[in-house]
């Protein structure tokens, strides 16, 4: 059964597409084998660390990281993309919607049967969804399954809700960059001149992938896994709306919150990269980004 938390992290479809089309058959410029980068500034004694996250990763992954837990742990403040707001969830949100989806446009009889199945015992009203959320649903699903190979009995959730249980657990103040509101008005708005027949398509082809378990879109979860990252701090970003929109609405916040606290940011790694990526920007700003060893 899919949860209903995995629509928090949506974007995370969106980022792994934008980091595949902009880094293939490029030359690595700004490599670094961790996820983890300590910021600091000659103004004040602030430390703060930034986190690059692959929200289909959990528990486990975390847990293997000693040095991002105590890092975490050593700040105030967690920043992460979203918070999980009673009432304001994904499912609160979809469930409000009055006109439901034709699905016979986007889904054979028996895909739909096999996708509606995927949400058994949730509260969702699957036939409320767009075919944009069900995409980043399944694609999720994909990798946790196939790709990870998650135990189905796990009741852990992303790596993301992880670490903030870890913050909340140790008292520590806990901020969310956007609402999930937000972030399902993106992934609509990013494919809202996408014709029917490549939803149709696409959904097809991720039903098919989960059902036969290839593994042809795996490469980009073994890469996060073994951290053998190039940043490419010197590449612009090409995706205005997911990427350069939001890090730059997100430094509003970030930037006030380092000058006065120690605060542990963790976003989707792609967040992380490019010349639009937090670590670029805060360089901008004037403070020292330095990579930290996580394994």
């Amino acid at each position: 059964m899919i949860t209903i938390r995995n629509l928090l992290f949506i974007v995370s479809v969106l980022w792994a597409q934008a980091v595949a089309a902009q880094t293939e058959n490029e030359t690595k410029t700004d490599s670094f084998n961790t996820v983890l980068f300590k910021v600091t500034s000659p103004d004040n004694k602030h430390i703060s660390y930034l986190f690059g996250t692959h929200h289909a990763f959990g528990k486990p992954f975390f847990d293997s990281l000693t040095v991002a837990s105590e890092a975490l742990l050593s700040c105030r403040l967690l920043i992460k993309e979203n918070l999980n707001i009673p009432g304001s969830l994904a499912e609160d949100i979809i469930n409000r919607r009055t006109t439901p989806t034709k699905w016979e446009r986007y889904l054979e009889k028996d895909e739909y049967s096999y996708a509606r199945a995927l949400f058994g015992g949730s509260r969702l009203d699957f036939d409320k969804m767009t075919p944009a959320e069900l995409y980043a649903f399944l694609s999720r699903r994909y990798k946790e399954k196939v790709c990870i190979a998650k135990d189905p009995t796990a009741n852990y959730g992303s790596l993301d809700d992880y670490v903030e249980s870890l913050a909340r657990e140790n008292q520590l103040e806990v901020l969310g960059l956007e609402t999930t509101e937000d972030q399902v008005s993106l992934i609509n708005k990013d494919v809202e001149d996408m014709p029917r027949k490549v939803h149709r398509k696409r959904l097809s082809r991720m039903i098919a992938r989960m059902k036969a378990g290839s593994r042809d879109l795996c490469p980009e979860v073994e890469w996060y896994r073994k951290m053998d990252i190039d940043f490419r701090m010197d590449q612009p970003c090409r995706n205005t709306l997911v990427l350069t929109d939001r890090n730059n609405k997100w430094m509003q916040q970030i930037q006030q919150h380092v000058k006065t606290e120690s605060c542990f940011i963790a976003v989707g790694l792609s967040h992380l990269m490019f010349q639009c990526g937090l670590i670029s920007q805060l360089k901008d700003l004037g403070y020292t980004v330095t990579p930290v060893e996580v394994k």
